[in-house]
């Protein structure tokens, strides 16, 4: 049967027999030449190759075949399946292929995406390749060892921008309003990072300086989004960056242009295109921004350009690596926002919001029974798809912060450097780089390898000692434990932190530790005579990879003190380790809200108070048992009310509290409330009811039933933005009546057309709390859909990886998890067939179901 699949021995199989080394295509986006101009463009493929002899193909998934060459002499395509056109058989030598074929615009966020802005009709196009839809485009060999030069060629209407790998080119006039843009051809690169984004873009000309020269470097969005682009943050925050990775990595900046292009309906939060990097173009903030929100851009931004050394430059062989493309991103954009805080003082502290929000998504995951090794193996494009996740990126650069803190950041980043210089514009493995990093720094990390990289799984680190009458330390061992399904004990690089409550009333360091740690117990001797303070904190500077436990005095200094605790790592390191108690059913719910209202106050790190925000919110919901949720519900509303109070105007700690505040109202009093905001009525004093505000209420009152579809179109009217139709479609799903749930469900299960951000914000806004009764018949359509969706019947038979995702992940029946319901869906799983897709996320979302029942249980205890 045809699939879309490569596997890593397919692709082994073809290196042998063939080697790119030239792409030139021609994309003709005139629809002069095809039937559905609006669905359809026509892509010419010129590639040169060298064969050592044999039988291959090319990838190329694409309407039909036009007609095609090799050498000049025309072959038959009559055995083109739709994914791959196998070539005649090959001689030794130097060849030419060229194909000429009929492909297709997507909805979906992959291939060659297709957007017409509602704002004004304008037309924009962009490419989303990783990680192998080159071959929507154009014929090619598609997997990241077959590195070639790439010049694109692209026929389009002439008033058009076009931005490309390479630098921009006018058009010389072809006729009937259309130009031909024809580019320099790249430097040697993967298939999967070539790209093309044209339409009619509004364009700010910038520079950078790299290596002594100025090359161009401009910044885009759609016009209808103008007003929003803030170029000269973002081309500061990118020069700031060129300046810390040729000064780290001692390697000038490999490409000739460095545009930044923000566009719509993006799957990602960006890609790393070879000087031409795409970002969401949520990006642009079209209402009131927070520091978290400009933070976390300047982090993407700055994990893009990491990629055009470690990805684009140097390239994994094969996806095996993928982790350490996506983790050393992870680390090197935290690594240089915190060295560019240090350079211009931006008061960013990067990394506490690393261990606020990233890490906490690595533990998540990690602890799911679909948790793999960090360089876990990648057989086949379907796993390798599956593993775009929270280990791949969070955990891979959680790993290497410890591996830099364990050689040393001069021996990394001098291995690095060598690494770079070997491997520029080839193929490496991760052999590669650790024999840099061993030279580099003297030590085998062999060890290391075997123990983080290869084996999957959380450790738990908790404290054990004896004190004198004193109060000091007479014994102190760290206790290492394992989850019994991946057993791993492993050697961590541990700060341990003492810390005193003071007469300011402030907890403080009084002593502090750094040590190894190794194997179930390891006793710490240079803690024995130190007092004990009133907290112990191991992992103190978050220098390792686990969760930690607290001793019961610590625990209860803690949370009657956790404000007082005003070092930005220790309280994430601190209140991350209560929240993996919570969901451990360790900690009840109700306790955890309350923590969170006592740190509120003082929390000065955005990402900080935004993770807590949505983790406490959640709390009050799936892992409060459903009988007490009103109850916590009103008080964590009042809380967050008083400390909406209590916040300077203005700030971006108001912003996030008002947010969680709409989210988290019920009553009837609080509907009230948050409907006078729309009109101007008793807005706290420095809260802009803007664009986004008005949304998050809208949505908040169509989940509530308190508005229905005509005040939602009414929002759209003062909204008419491609965003603003997404924001719609999410609060119509909301709306608790048979009627909008079922015209919801149909639209995300049924409807190819629906674009990949609408649809996501549909699957996204069905399943509410408190909606039970209109909601009961679905958990039955969510299984009928995993079952059409394993079989590809109907619409699903050709809608890509990430709209499935989105699919399986958003429209699971979480809010009406019960131990029935889990073993329903368990036994679908096990007496079915589902695909690998479908049987890795139902599974992730059991694994999630029956952790919220048993923190709800714990929640009874504490009722109790």
């Amino acid at each position: 049967m045809a699939t879309a699949n490569i596997t890593r021995d397919e692709a082994v199989a073809r290196s042998q027999i063939m080697t790119t080394e030239a792409y030139r295509v021609l994309v003709d986006l005139t629809g002069r030449e095809v039937e559905q101009p609006a669905r359809q463009f026509v892509s010419t493929t010129q590639l040169t190759f060298s064969s050592a002899g044999g039988s291959t193909y090319l990838d190329l998934i694409a309407d039909d075949v036009r007609e095609a060459t090799l050498d000049g002499e025309a072959f038959d395509t009559s055995s083109f399946d739709g994914y791959r056109l196998p070539l005649p058989e090959l001689e030794e030598g130097r060849h030419e292929v060229q194909v000429v074929a009929t492909c297709r615009y997507s909805n979906t966020g992959e291939g060659l995406h297709r957007f017409v802005d509602p704002a004004d009709d304008a037309v924009y196009l962009y490419t989303q390749f990783e990680t192998a839809d080159a071959r929507r485009m154009f014929a090619n060999a598609e997997q990241p060892d077959q590195k070639a030069t790439f010049q694109l060629t692209v026929l389009a209407p002439s008033e058009w921008v076009v931005f490309t790998n390479s630098a921009r080119v006018e058009p010389h006039d072809i006729g009937d309003g259309f130009g031909r843009f024809e580019h320099e051809p790249t430097p040697p690169v993967a298939t999967y990072i070539t790209a093309l984004v044209c339409g009619e873009f509004h364009v700010v000309e910038g520079t950078i300086t790299t290596d002594g020269k100025e090359i161009p470097a401009s910044v885009a969005c759609r016009r209808s989004l103008a007003q929003y682009l803030d170029a000269d943050r973002i081309l500061t925050t990118t020069q700031r960056g060129f300046e810390v990775f040729e000064d780290s990595f001692g390697v000038p900046y490999p490409f000739s242009t460095y545009d930044q292009i923000f566009v719509p309906e993006f799957n990602a939060g960006a890609m790393e295109n070879a000087g031409c990097v795409t970002f969401r173009d949520e990006y642009l903030f079209r209402s009131r921004v927070t520091s978290r929100e400009l933070d976390a851009r300047d982090n993407t931004i700055l994990h893009e350009l990491a990629h055009m050394w470690f990805g684009d430059l140097v390239t994994m062989r094969w996806w095996n690596d993928l982790w350490l493309n996506e983790s050393f991103a992870e680390w090197a954009s935290h690594y240089a926002n915190d060295e560019i805080s240090k350079r211009y003082d931006t008061g960013t502290n990067s990394w506490a919001s690393f261990s606020n929000e990233r890490k906490a998504w690595a533990y998540l995951q990690d602890q799911l029974s679909t948790t793999h090794p960090i360089a876990a193996d990648m057989s086949d494009l379907e796993k390798v798809e599956q593993n775009f996740d929270g280990i791949t990126y969070a955990k891979g650069a959680s790993v290497l912060k410890l591996l830099v803190s364990i050689v040393g950041r001069e021996a990394f980043l001098a291995g690095v450097h060598e690494y770079f210089q070997k491997h520029a514009w080839g193929n490496t493995e991760l052999s590669d780089l650790l024999v840099e990093l061993e030279a580099a720094s003297g030590r085998d990390l062999s060890w290391f390898s075997a123990q983080w990289l290869e084996t999957a799984g959380v450790n738990t680190l908790a404290p054990s000692f004896d004190l004198d009458d004193e109060g000091r330390f007479t014994r102190f061992d760290v206790v290492q434990t394992a989850h019994p399904d991946w057993p791993t004990l492993r050697t961590h690089r541990l700060g341990i932190g003492i810390y005193a409550l003071g007469e300011d009333g402030l907890l403080t360091r009084s002593h502090y530790v750094e040590t190894d740690v190794d194997g179930e117990r390891t006793a710490i001797e240079d803690l024995v005579g130190v007092h004990r303070g009133d907290v112990v904190l191991l992992n103190d500077g978050d220098l390792t990879y686990a969760k930690v436990r607290f001793d019961d005095d610590s625990s209860a200094a803690l949370v009657e003190h956790i404000g007082a605790l005003t070092d930005p790592l220790a309280r994430a390191v601190s209140l991350t380790a209560f929240w993996e108690m919570t969901r451990d059913a360790e900690f009840p719910a109700q306790q955890y809200k309350r923590l969170v209202q006592a740190a509120l106050p003082s929390e000065n790190d955005m990402a900080g108070a935004s993770t807590l925000l949505a983790q406490a919110s959640n709390a009050a919901l799936a892992f409060t048992a459903p009988e007490l949720r009103d109850d916590l519900n009103t008080r964590w509303v009042a809380g967050l009310a008083q400390l909406l109070k209590e916040t300077e105007p203005g700030s971006d700690k108001q912003v996030l509290i008002a947010k969680a505040l709409i989210g988290n109202v019920r009553s009837a009093e609080g509907i009230e409330l948050i409907r006078g905001w729309l009109n101007g009525e008793e807005v706290p004093e420095g809260l802009a009811i803007d664009t986004g505000m008005r949304w998050a209420i809208t949505a908040a009152l169509a989940k509530l039933g308190a508005i229905g579809h005509d005040e939602i179109s009414a929002e759209l009217d003062r909204d008419n933005t491609s965003a603003g139709a997404e924001q719609a479609a999410g609060a119509g799903a909301a709306l608790p009546d048979v009627d909008s749930k079922s015209q919801a469900w149909a639209l995300a299960t049924d409807d190819p057309d629906v674009p990949n951000e609408t649809h996501r914000s549909i699957c996204m806004g069905f399943w509410r709390y408190g909606q039970d009764e209109v909601l009961e018949p679905y958990p039955a359509a969510y299984l009928d859909l995993l079952r059409r969706i394993s079989r590809r019947e109907g619409t699903w038979a050709d809608r890509g990886y990430a709209t499935v995702g989105t699919a399986l992940r958003w429209l699971f029946p979480t809010p009406l998890v019960t131990e029935s319901l889990v073993a329903t869906i368990q036994a679908w799983l096990d007496d079915n067939e589902p695909s690998e897709q479908v049987r890795r996320s139902v599974t992730e979302r059991l694994d999630e179901a029956r952790r919220s029942l048993r923190a709800q249980e714990r929640s009874r205890l504490d009722a109790s």
